[in-house]
């Protein structure tokens, strides 16, 4: 039956079917999909927020923990208030929650990119493909940046150590200044700021968690009395540890190990004591002063010349 439509009409009715898919249905799908992700990014920006503590109490309560973290166990550090270990909780948190957001928003971007493509009637699989191949080569090619994330981020979840800690790396001995997601700095001893790549850190030697111990060695003669050397040497330390300067830093009372080494000039006796995170080195040094005092004062002879204990003793009033 012939409605009577020109070659011009129908012409006319196809432009207005394709203007319409093109001005009004793909305008509407992309807007869609752009809403749907930014929609999707602030839920999951939202949600990654309230497990990392974000959300949460900003009174700085000690007891408030971030839900990402409850599962895991809190180390003390030096000087382990509850406010600090708030801090560096939060500091945890925080370093992964940048993450998890970063990852997020990449998702999202890659996600609505190859949707508007389809929308648009671009053919996504060769990209696909070829982002496979990209994906594939970037991955060999870049593996130890990769791992030196990887590995930030379970230090990061484990607490293996955090900005102030004295650690032991392998390479370096220092105090821990910034922990990232690749890099970890680390200033030692001499003033070198050292940068670690968290996948190159084999081992951690954390000197600063929960407590630490004061090993004390001192050298005497073969020819002295040993049990009285030993009692002179627990007594100067119980001395040493009533002063108010040292009796907040340790945890416990001195423990005469005894000879430690027997050389052909020398006896070596041990004393530890069980202190804060960080306050070995000077319980360390002080105890060592106070038995030198203590030993020239009773007569205990130590296996050098006579007159170098004084020298030494002097020196570190």
């Amino acid at each position: 039956m012939d409605l009577g439509f020109t070659p011009a009409t129908w012409v006319a009715l196809e432009w207005t079917e394709t203007s319409q898919h093109w001005l009004i249905e793909v305008p509407i799908r992309i807007v869609a999909y752009l809403v749907a992700a930014l929609i999707a990014r602030l839920v999951l920006h939202r949600m990654i927020d309230r497990a990392t503590g974000r959300m949460g109490r900003s009174d700085g309560h000690p007891h408030t923990r971030p839900l990402l973290l409850r599962p895991l166990r809190d180390r003390k550090s030096s000087g382990a208030t509850s406010q600090k270990i708030a801090e560096r909780r939060q500091q945890r948190a925080k370093t992964i929650g940048s993450v998890l957001k970063s990852t997020v928003s990449i998702v999202l971007i890659i996600w609505v990119s190859l949707a508007i493509l389809s929308v648009l009637g671009v053919n996504i699989a060769p990209f696909i493909a070829s982002a496979g191949v990209v994906g594939l080569a970037i991955g060999f090619g870049a593996q130890n940046l990769v791992r030196d994330f990887v590995t930030g981020v379970f230090m990061l979840l484990e607490d293996q150590y955090g900005v102030g800690d004295i650690v032991d790396l392998g390479e370096v001995v220092g105090q821990v200044e910034t922990v990232g997601l690749r890099i970890t700095t680390v200033r030692d001893i001499d003033g070198t700021l050292w940068y670690v790549r968290n996948g190159e850190i084999l081992r951690v030697g954390n000197m600063s968690q929960e407590y630490a111990v004061a090993r004390v060695e001192v050298p005497v003669a073969l020819t002295v009395d040993v049990d009285r050397a030993e009692q002179v040497a627990v007594e100067a330390a119980e001395r040493a540890l009533a002063d108010e300067s040292l009796a907040d830093k340790v945890l416990g009372k001195p423990e005469m190990l005894g000879i430690q080494e027997l050389s052909p000039d020398l006896l070596t006796l041990r004393m530890t004591v069980k202190t804060r995170p960080n306050e070995q080195w000077a319980v360390q040094r002080r105890l060592r002063r106070e038995i030198l005092r203590a030993y020239d004062e009773h007569g205990i002879d130590l296996p050098y010349p006579r007159g170098r204990i004084h020298a030494v003793v002097g020196e570190s009033r």
